[in-house]
């Protein structure tokens, strides 16, 4: 398997698709040894993936029905898990360690409102370094510990002038730009066990659970600041430029972020149903202006993620509570 580091290492130079290493002896001398790539696919195989999930059930002693991934500022949601299993990722094993300030990298086990979960608080990004299929990767283990519906959140910032700082929008469809470059967490070989070769994803985002959102904000009196709209990933880590966000928004998407399509495309392929939300934690700026006030910043992301945990951690405990309602 190819390293992340060893194209920029000392001990390698990096042609085309492949890794020439070099393992010269005293004198240096090049043996031209190629190292092919793993395939996204391949990086964790099946037995690999069973053996965390072994890992989780077990110490936890439960079998969730229901998987949340909480985003940058939202790991509050998992606050909310009662009688919760903690596992830290550095300490599950074969598991990636999140880098991202707001994602305190634990997986919490636990129920809500009735129902069994299991929650992220910390993601792993593409512009950690981590190949998509590991970014993703945790949904896979979240399936064969028994998750069948996938809550996924993030902060992003609005491209749709309707919204404002503190909406929420109920993602009923993706651009997958990063998939636009060829990228994904299905390349390579496909194992069936996980899913089809070709899974469909026209409707990725269940649509009744999008609508019971929607009356639970009514109910909550916040239907004005709730909105459904279509979310685009970008690979980060910098914030987009003008010309970009102007390009994104005449192709329909009224939200933009670093994370979620890859995670919905891996939980659509093991056929788990998704919902899905973005808080919008800044405005997008769509025109040229010299005020530095408009640049998006991380900081903003993070204290408008706070001062809106209440109304995001009720809105997912409400809608767990309507799943688990309709399963007893």
């Amino acid at each position: 398997m190819c390293s992340r580091d060893c194209c920029s290492g000392p001990g390698g130079s990096h042609k085309g698709n492949t890794c020439t290493d070099k393992k010269g002896g005293k004198g240096g001398s090049l043996t031209g040894e190629k190292i092919i790539p793993t395939p996204q696919s391949l990086l964790y195989p099946y037995e690999v993936i069973e053996e965390i999930a072994d890992f989780i059930t077990k110490g936890s002693g439960m079998r969730p029905k229901i998987g949340i991934i909480c985003g940058s500022g939202l790991g509050s949601l998992a606050d909310i898990i009662q009688d919760p299993k903690i596992f830290e990722y550095e300490k599950i094993p074969n598991f990636p360690v999140s880098t991202v300030e707001g994602h305190a990298g634990r997986l919490v086990v636990g129920t809500l409102e009735g129902a069994t979960v299991m929650a992220m608080q910390g993601r792993f990004h593409f512009y950690e370094g981590y190949p998509l299929a590991k970014c993703s990767m945790p949904v896979r283990v979240m399936k064969l510990c028994g998750v069948e519906y996938l809550f996924a959140t993030n902060a992003a910032g609005g491209i749709n002038p309707r919204f404002a700082v503190g909406d929420i929008m109920l993602m009923h469809d993706h651009v997958n730009m990063l998939g636009f470059a060829g990228n994904s967490p299905l390349q390579g070989p496909n194992d069936p066990r996980f899913g089809p070769r070709f899974p469909a994803l026209v409707n990725s985002y269940n649509k009744d659970l999008i609508n019971k959102a929607i009356e639970i904000g009514k109910a909550m009196g916040i239907e004005s600041n709730i909105h459904v709209g279509v979310y685009s990933c970008l690979g980060g880590p910098n914030y987009e430029t003008i010309a970009e966000l102007k390009a994104l928004r005449m192709m329909g998407v009224d939200a933009v972020g670093m994370s979620t399509v890859h995670e919905v495309i891996t939980a659509r392929h093991c056929d788990m149903k998704v919902f899905a939300f973005s808080l919008i934690t800044n405005k997008c700026a769509t025109e040229y202006s010299d005020k530095k006030d408009e640049e998006a910043n991380h900081e903003e992301v993070m204290a408008v993620a706070k001062n809106r945990q209440k109304a995001c951690c009720e809105l997912v405990a409400r809608l767990i509570r309507e799943i688990h309602s309709a399963s007893v």
